[in-house]
């Protein structure tokens, strides 16, 4: 919900919703709801209700008040094919990313089989280069299935986010993967995550020319670990035409057409 993030490859985040539940093994030492969590009761704040799965209209129209370009990760603190998030309100999340073409939208999901449905129902969205569908991938039974639905999506950019990357995925099968990330799991619980593992990761995507981003090493002091791999940063991005930012003006007239400071009918914050 921020328009700098510390994430490493992302620019900024964008949380039209907030919230989710678990569904595999990766999600066992969520950051997100770890966060959310401490503020659960707190009055007024954005977690005011934990880790509960909330709509917030309000957010989707904070693409448009960024001038600047910007990589921005949408709902880091949720994921958008969740089955409680209504396809009506997934349409106006991705009208706001159509209207405020000048950033890149980086939207990861743990649900691809609904992301699938959605998208390749909508013709337009795999012209659209500046919008990124990704889904994670932790081990080879939750995420290599992963792997195969986002190849059937119909996106303009596809991405792994390998992380928290928790056993050897063997030999992986890139075709159609535009961009990959790879990570160790942090935090007071954090998983280990074995070297060769990554090496294996970054040698097929050398293998297949699909670019290769090393997040971190991880574990309890992520900061102490770094990101440097065999004395190498490794920080590959597919490569897109950039859109110039338009005027305020015509950002807010964008903004004002697609009326996304409006609640819709029968949506629920």
């Amino acid at each position: 919900m921020s328009d700098r993030s510390s994430i490493e490859w992302t620019d900024a985040t964008w949380n039209p919703v907030r919230g989710c539940t678990k569904v595999s093994p990766g999600c066992k030492h969520c950051y997100a709801e770890t966060f959310a969590e401490r503020f659960r009761g707190v009055p007024g704040h954005p977690f005011e209700f934990g880790f509960d799965l909330r709509l917030v209209p309000e957010k989707l129209g904070q693409p448009f008040q960024w001038a600047e370009s910007r990589r921005i990760f949408v709902n880091s603190m949720s994921d958008l094919f969740h089955d409680a998030v209504p396809d009506a309100y997934i349409d106006r999340v991705f009208a706001a990313m159509r209207g405020a073409n000048w950033h890149t939208y980086q939207v990861l999901t743990k649900r691809p089989e609904r992301m699938l449905r959605f998208v390749n129902a909508r013709d337009w969205i795999k012209e659209a280069r500046h919008i990124w569908l990704g889904v994670s991938v932790e081990n080879r039974k939750h995420g290599l299935p992963r792997i195969d639905l986002l190849r059937d999506t119909k996106a303009g950019v596809r991405f792994l986010s390998i992380e928290p990357l928790l056993e050897d995925l063997g030999e992986l099968d890139l075709e159609g993967i535009d961009w990959v990330i790879v990570g160790g799991e942090s935090g007071p619980r954090a998983r280990a995550m074995s070297e060769s593992w990554v090496l294996a990761i970054r040698n097929s995507c050398a293998e297949q020319r699909v670019p290769f981003f090393f997040k971190q090493w991880g574990g309890v002091r992520k900061k102490l670990t770094g990101r440097t791999l065999r004395g190498r940063i490794h920080n590959g991005y597919p490569t897109i035409e950039a859109t110039p930012p338009p005027s305020r003006h015509e950002r807010l007239q964008r903004m004002t057409s697609l009326a996304l400071v409006r609640r819709p009918s029968g949506v629920h914050a």
